[in-house]
């Protein structure tokens, strides 16, 4: 099984940002699927999440109103459309997937996920 997230960069204050994790090896629409951050020197975040279906949505009070996670089954691709970005929205971004639902991958950074991807650098400046 692999996670592959990408979009990431370097970007203004105020500024948009679109990340992808692209999954393989997994039945992708069985999968709660989630984002993570986590910043230099401090612990792993949750950011957002979304259910197998793309129903359902859950996010970060920290994101809420300025990030949009969706997903396209027929691709295995989630995503994180980020706006209004401010530095404390630098960090490394990981996506996650969660065979059980919303709540469980809400609590992955404490209980675990059954996959993680590797991260994508979001750096933004002031």
């Amino acid at each position: 099984v692999q996670l592959q997230a990408s979009g990431g960069g370097l970007v203004q204050a105020g500024g948009s940002l679109n990340l992808s994790c692209t999954a393989s090896g997994l039945t992708f629409s069985l999968y709660t699927m989630g984002w993570f951050r986590q910043a230099p020197g401090k612990e792993r975040e949750f950011v957002a999440a979304v259910t197998w279906s793309g129903g359902s949505a859950k996010y970060a009070d920290s994101v809420n109103g300025r990030f949009t996670i969706s997903r396209d089954n027929s691709k295995n691709t989630v995503y994180l459309q980020m706006g209004s970005l401010g530095p404390e929205d630098t960090a490394v971004y990981f996506c996650a997937a969660h065979r059980s639902g919303i709540k469980a991958i809400m609590s992955a950074v404490e209980y675990g996920a059954h996959y993680w991807g590797k991260g994508t650098q979001v750096t933004v400046s002031s």
